[in-house]
This record gives C-alpha cells, structure tokens and sequence, in this order.
C-alpha cells in the first residue's frame, strides 16, 4: 500500500490522523462512565529493601496500567471492548467510553475481568516500552 503524493486535493495523509479517531463519534448520545487509571509494577525484596534495581514509584518503572471502569446496571454480556495500542474503546448499551491512553499498550495479551458486585470492568494491559536505564529486564 502507498500513498500518493501526486493528488494534491487531499487535505491530510493516514499519517496525520491519530490512531483511534475512527471511533470518535461526537453525536451518540450515550454518557461516558466514570473510570480510573492505576499503574501497577512487580517488585521484590531486592527492589524494596536492598535498592539493587533502578526502580522508583514513578509510572516509568511500572509494567502495567490497570483501567477501573464503573458500569452499573449493566450485564457482561451487553459489554463490547476494542483494545489498540494506544485506545480503549468500551462500549454498552447505555455507556461508551473512548480512552486514549497514557503509554502504548500491548494491545493482543490483556486482561479483562467484570467484577459484578462492584458493576466493575477492570482492564489490565501490560505497557510495551523501550528499554532504557531503568527498563531493563
């Protein structure tokens, strides 16, 4: 696939549009549900007590983003959810929530659990950084 540069009519290329913006639909009228974003890492003894790794609490050294979407009255199975590298599209019969995320995700090994007594969805997504000094391993 290639793009031609020869027409000159065309305002943009698929370059320039920003990945998710198919889903943007400012005319549905559903409500966005309230939600949270937490960051979770892995640690151990070496990391807390010893400081033998370059870890700290910021949100670089963390390996996870954890989304906290609350959907009451709602049925597991009337949930729709469309994950990409960096958006979460999340879609009921009465909510609809379009996220873009803070740090591109590793979109194809998630995981999703409905907690129902909470009317909870909670969406754990491993963060897909470079290496650098602190990520290392």
């Amino acid at each position: 696939f290639q793009v031609k540069s020869e027409n000159r009519k065309t305002i943009w290329n698929t370059e320039e549009v920003p990945e998710g913006s198919e889903f943007d639909d400012t005319w549905d009228p559903r409500e966005q549900p309230e939600y949270q974003i937490l960051f979770k890492q892995s640690v151990g003894t070496e990391d807390v007590f010893f400081g033998m790794s370059r870890k700290d609490p910021s949100t670089a050294c963390c390996e996870d983003v954890v989304i906290k979407i609350k959907l009451p009255e709602t049925k597991y199975s009337d949930i729709t959810l469309d994950i990409q590298d960096k958006v979460l599209d999340l879609r009921t019969p009465k909510k609809k929530l379009l996220l873009h995320l803070p740090y591109r995700v590793d979109s194809k090994n998630g995981k999703a659990r409905f907690l129902s007594e909470e009317e909870t969805l909670e969406v754990t997504l491993r963060v897909s950084r470079e290496f650098d000094f602190i990520n290392f391993a």
